[in-house]
């Protein structure tokens, strides 16, 4: 039986001040080449130090996940890394261009403040970033790969869509990434899963890249679920994911940012943890992240 949001009335959301927000420890400006670190700045947006190289995902610094700024979800937590502490950058990852994945404003910031960096973006979007300043945009399809220097990155399956107006559904395509380092006696591995509903690609994407190191996992978003399970796992699927990837460390994302569906915004976490318990996952490998808060693997 489907549960509709006129059915039932919305979980009371917590005070933001339940999300802390703790100072970065990222190396500055680089991290060795065999050092792996994942800084969580807020919802989709992770800065990666992985085989010498400063990653981010889905930049998003501005206050409302919208085409304007005076209407549309607004920023619960600041981003976890000040625009201006950000290191010098060497390449950015955009999974597709849903407002709170790819932002304008920020993009042109990016762009003017680190002229430098290498855009890899899924087909149909190097337009959008070429046209805010960028300069170095790669377009990849799903499966595609592109290495800048000893860091491989490839472009993954997800079940998603794109869409920033009327009349534009699809026009662009949406993924995740698989980065693989050359460094070290085994190179590290990392998987950003983008924005995606649960599909059966996720094994597949783990037997051709993995087993990775870190996997970083979208968690909110998943209510209703009628509408929502072909755009956004929900906790368990993202657990049952991070098992068919053949991963070691799960950091969930996309949660504790931004208000976009029915779920009380505290509840992702709860039932993350929840779900990795009942897997049976050593503690070990969960690790949620505060905003601003480093991982670093050793």
């Amino acid at each position: 039986m489907l549960v509709h949001r006129t059915t039932r009335p919305r979980p009371k959301d917590p005070d933001p001040s339940v999300f802390p927000r703790v100072r970065p420890s990222f190396v500055a400006p680089r991290a060795p080449a065999a050092r792996l670190t994942v800084t969580w700045v807020g919802h989709s947006s992770l800065l990666i130090q992985l085989d010498g190289l400063n990653i981010l995902t889905d930049p998003m610094w501005s206050e409302r996940a919208s085409p304007v700024q005076f209407a549309g979800p607004r920023r619960w937590v600041p981003p976890g890394i000040m625009f201006d502490d950000l290191p010098p950058l060497d390449v950015v990852l955009l999974s597709h261009n849903h407002y709170d994945h790819l932002d304008s404003r920020t993009v042109r910031r990016l762009a003017q403040a680190h002229p430098q960096v290498a855009w890899v973006v899924p087909l149909g979007l190097a337009a959008f970033v070429q046209q805010r300043g960028g300069r170095e945009v790669i377009e990849l399809d799903w499966w595609q790969e592109h290495a800048i220097r000893s860091l491989r990155i490839a472009a993954t399956p997800a079940l998603h869509f794109s869409s920033r107006g009327i009349g534009d559904r699809g026009d662009t395509l949406w993924c995740g990434f698989a980065l693989t380092a050359a460094s070290g006696r085994r190179g590290r591995r990392v998987f950003f899963a983008g924005d995606t509903g649960y599909h059966p690609e996720f094994a597949r994407i783990g037997e051709r890249y993995g087993p990775f190191d870190v996997a970083l996992m979208p968690i909110g978003a998943y209510e209703p679920r009628w509408f929502m399970r072909y755009l956004h796992m929900n906790p368990e699927e993202a657990v049952e994911a991070f098992r068919a990837l053949r991963a070691r460390v799960m950091v969930p994302i996309h949660w504790g940012t931004f208000k976009l569906t029915d779920e009380a915004m505290d509840e992702p976490p709860q039932r993350a943890r929840a779900a990795w318990t009942n897997a049976g996952l050593p503690d070990a490998g969960y690790r949620q992240l505060a905003h601003g808060e480093t991982l670093s693997v050793e």
